[in-house]
């Protein structure tokens, strides 16, 4: 692709970056971009800017926020005795469109995946199985996608947490095997928190 000028150029090549955005689709977007007002691309750079420099992590769930206690972690109605596990923030916003679950979260950062030389070092497990030995957690669910990779992290924190006289569960199979939960409809996952089965259960099957 030959381009008329660097500084497009450069753009195109940072916005490709993006995933599932090839060159044709970036050059369409940076176009578009530079056919808008000034004042348009200047609060889109600068909102990416601020969101970059200025977002935190939960320090109680690992929850994308603006501060350092997420509005989920820090409301006095939520259930803190029931854990659900998930990878990622787009999991937490599923599963809060399904208005289903009454308790907290904790996000785990990713999933178990040697191929990709992710173990479980690299995620948010410690701070899990920290809560776990305080006393504190009466439920974990499991609410990993169905994957290999999903089922992997789940029995590896099974194991870590075991000898804990807690409940384990894991969301119901209405979701398919492979699927990745952000995906889901919203009713079908509503039942799959509602309807969810002992964790031990699901090694059966």
């Amino acid at each position: 692709m030959e381009f008329s000028s660097k500084l497009l150029e450069n753009a195109v090549n940072e916005m490709s970056q993006l995933p599932g955005i090839g060159k044709r689709t970036a050059l369409r977007l940076v176009l578009h971009m530079l056919r808008q007002p000034k004042a348009q691309t200047t609060a889109l750079s600068q909102a990416l800017m601020n969101m970059r420099t200025s977002i935190k992590f939960c320090k109680s769930c690992n929850n994308i926020s603006d501060v350092e206690l997420c509005e989920i972690c820090a409301n006095p109605n939520r259930d803190e005795g029931v854990i659900c596990v998930v990878e990622d923030i787009r999991d937490v916003m599923a599963i809060e469109n399904t208005s289903s679950f009454k308790g907290l979260y904790h996000v785990l950062g990713g999933k178990i995946s040697p191929i990709d030389g992710i173990g479980p070092h690299d995620l948010n497990i410690v701070p899990l199985v920290e809560k776990v030995k305080s006393g504190t957690v009466k439920e974990i669910i499991f609410a990993l996608s169905s994957t290999m990779e999903g089922d992997t992290t789940n029995f590896y924190i099974f194991k870590q947490i075991q000898e804990y006289n807690i409940t384990t569960s894991t969301i119901a199979r209405g979701i398919s095997v492979g699927d990745e939960l952000e995906y889901t409809d919203e009713i079908t996952l509503g039942r799959s928190i509602l309807n969810r089965v002992p964790f031990e259960s699901s090694l059966k099957l």
